[in-house]
This record gives structure tokens, C-alpha cells and sequence, in this order.
């Protein structure tokens, strides 16, 4: 069966919504947040954060368990609200940050945990040590409009983790018992999503086929 020109073009265009990715997203490092809390002196908890770098989150919302997360956070960054605390915690002791200035998180399997719920399995890299860690996620948000015409959508993901495995080992023992700093860290991250700029909606469909060439008027050369 012959088919027109445009017959095929028709084709194509109803075709190319196959050819989509998933929708790609930046962090919007101005809008989120990376907080912890740890132990102190074994009768509080010292809370702080780290500033969001940047990060990419490819969603997929025909199947969310092919998404995929990369996110940096700047250790440089750390912030308790008591400066010869983080000058501390930016020294060899902990994070050293002169040598380890960023801590990057890559997800490597995204699995359903219930309903708008998600467990993230990613590898972690901090202080020069990368260790699997599972990130607990509610989200992501459907998109909504900002009150400057963007697009955005969040996602706040929470984990556990022992400093000591990343080599955060520094302690001091107490006279009473215990010691001044715990080893599980507890953290929350608070991310905002917009639409990545240099993102292509989806890759070119394929091209159509020329059209045969009209032949030569009789009489002409």
C-alpha cells in the first residue's frame, strides 16, 4: 500500500511521543537544604547544615523506579551556629575540608515504598570514602507553577548514617561516661526542582523521507 507525503509525516508526529526521556530537573540550590543532627555530650543534639551545591534528578513518572539522583553538597559549607565548632569540624579531625570540599551522593537503584513514597539506594562520598546508603524519599511533588511562571516540584528525603565509616572518627571521652560526640548522624534533605535548562524535550525523530524528485519537463536538458 503506497502512502502519501503526508500520511507519513502524520505518522511520525504521532509516533515521536515514544521517543521521550524522562523529565530532567536541577536542584535549585537557593531553594533546598541539607541539614544533620548529631549527638552532644550525650544530653542534646547539635543540629547544622550544609549549603547544596548542585544536582540533577531525571523523574520518571511512567515508572519512578528508572529515575536516577545525583547531588554535591559544598562540606565547606558546614554551619552549627558556632564558629570554632565548624572551624573544628572543617579540620583533619573531621571532614577536612581543604582536602574534601564537596560530599556527592549517586543513586544506583530507585524502588516504590508506598504510595508518593520512594527508598533511593545510592553511593555516598565523603571524606574520601564512598559507602552505599539508602535514602527514605517522600515525593516528588507534580509540578506546579511558581509565581514567576516556572515550573517546580520537590522531593525531602531523610537517612542515617555512622560517621566512624566514613572516617570521621575524632572523639573525646567523658568523665562521667559516654563520649562528647555521637556516632550516628541523622539528616534531611529539603530539595526544590526546576526544569533543566539545556534539557531536550526529546531526542529528533527520524527524518522523513525526501520526497521523489518531479521529472524534467520534456524538451529541456
Amino acid at each position: 500500500m503506497k502512502m502519501s507525503m503526508k500520511s507519513v509525516i502524520t505518522l511520525i508526529a504521532v509516533a515521536a511521543p515514544s521517543f521521550a526521556f524522562a523529565a530532567a530537573y536541577d536542584i535549585d540550590a537557593a531553594h533546598s537544604s541539607a541539614d544533620f543532627s548529631v549527638k552532644h555530650m550525650m544530653v542534646s543534639n547539635v543540629k547544622g547544615n550544609f549549603k547544596v551545591k548542585s544536582g540533577t534528578i531525571n523523574i520518571d513518572d511512567k515508572d519512578v523506579t528508572k529515575s536516577t539522583v545525583e547531588a554535591v553538597l559544598d562540606a565547606t559549607t558546614v554551619n552549627t551556629a558556632e564558629p570554632k565548632r565548624d572551624e573544628h569540624l572543617k579540620s583533619p579531625d573531621f571532614f577536612d575540608t581543604a582536602k574534601y570540599p564537596t560530599i556527592t551522593f549517586k543513586s544506583t537503584k530507585v524502588a516504590k515504598a508506598g504510595k508518593d513514597k520512594l527508598k533511593v539506594t545510592g553511593d555516598l562520598t565523603m571524606h574520601g570514602v564512598t559507602k552505599p546508603v539508602v535514602l527514605d524519599v517522600v515525593g516528588p511533588t507534580p509540578e506546579i507553577k511558581d509565581a514567576f511562571g516556572g515550573m517546580r516540584r520537590g522531593v525531602e528525603a531523610t537517612t542515617k548514617l555512622n560517621r566512624k565509616e566514613f572516617g570521621l572518627g575524632w572523639n573525646k571521652a567523658l568523665e562521667a561516661g559516654g563520649v562528647a560526640v555521637g556516632e550516628d548522624i541523622s539528616i534531611v534533605l529539603a530539595l526544590e526542582l526546576t526544569p533543566k535548562k539545556d534539557a531536550a524535550a526529546a531526542p529528533a525523530a527520524p527524518a522523513a523521507p525526501a520526497a521523489p524528485a518531479a521529472p524534467a519537463a520534456k524538451g529541456t536538458k
